[in-house]
């Protein structure tokens, strides 16, 4: 992935593009390190994750993929990837930084695709707890898997005791909250889900729930005011310590780890075995 020369007349929205690419990719020292590394981390995960049920070559679409780290990373695996988004001026920021892979481009509203040929994998990350209505968004998405496909998708953990968001299960008329929805720059979100709402939603969606993962502790994310004690801490200490996660007690862990990580399988009479680009 090539890193882009940023110049002055570049639209606005590149160059919010390019700040963030900044923090999370190019330029890690100065970036806030929590940021930093949860990003990092839930990259390493969705591309782990990918990697486990979708051989090379498979047909992937990144929903909503703003500035397409990971719709680039993916083609340079060697997937034939497509990058979405509602914001349709990005699609050439994403350009400046392709280097090798096959990439294609279908911007627009991730509720509004339609007549595309099934993807074999659809990632969705941080995204649905933007979505005022994340159970048709989740059917939606559905529609454009084919027959034992994979959702891969990342979000906030809503167990987290930093969370003040509700859940959506609770909320009596979701509509409400339509207005703010999709709101650029990792803004808006509305609800942070609980693991125990992802197989309601994955049975609406007729989907199966493959894994449900919890990972990064909020220390390595920087949160509740941790922040300071990332440059004082060295990168081996926090690494051990994400792997002790593994093994912590359910109930601990659902409070202070802040990502979740989610496997979904739309179901198919093909044996579960044969890859999918060999079955389809």
């Amino acid at each position: 992935m090539l890193k882009p020369q940023p110049k002055t007349d570049w639209p606005a929205s590149w160059q919010d593009a390019y700040n963030f690419d900044l923090k999370e990719v190019f330029d890690l020292d100065a970036s806030p390190r929590g940021h930093g590394n949860a990003y990092r981390r839930r990259m390493a995960r969705t591309l782990s994750i990918i990697g486990d049920v979708a051989p090379a070559g498979a047909r992937i679409i990144d929903v909503a993929a703003a500035q397409g780290n990971l719709s680039l990373l993916l083609a340079e695996r060697g997937y034939d990837v497509t990058w979405n988004d509602l914001r349709v001026d990005l699609a050439g920021y994403v350009q400046l930084k392709y280097e090798s892979g096959a990439l294609s481009f279908l911007p627009g509203d991730a509720f509004a695709l339609e007549n595309v040929a099934p993807y074999d994998a659809i990632v969705i990350n941080e995204i649905i707890e933007h979505v005022a209505h994340p159970d048709r968004f989740l059917a939606q998405i559905a529609t454009l898997l084919k027959p034992g496909g994979f959702v891969v998708m990342t979000t906030p953990n809503g167990e987290y005791l930093g969370n003040r968001l509700p859940r959506f299960s609770d909320c009596p008329d979701p509509s409400v909250f339509e207005a703010i929805q999709f709101q650029p720059d990792g803004d808006g979100h509305i609800f942070l889900l609980h693991r125990d709402e992802i197989a309601p939603l994955a049975q609406g969606a007729s989907l199966d729930v493959r894994s449900i993962d919890l990972f990064t502790t909020f220390l390595s994310a920087g949160r509740l005011r941790t922040e300071p004690l990332l440059k004082l801490l060295p990168a081996s200490m926090l690494e051990r310590i994400e792997r002790s996660s593994t093994r912590w007690p359910d109930a601990i862990a659902r409070r202070v780890l802040v990502q979740m990580a989610v496997c979904l399988q739309k179901p198919s009479d093909t044996p579960s075995d044969v890859p999918i680009s060999e079955a389809t």
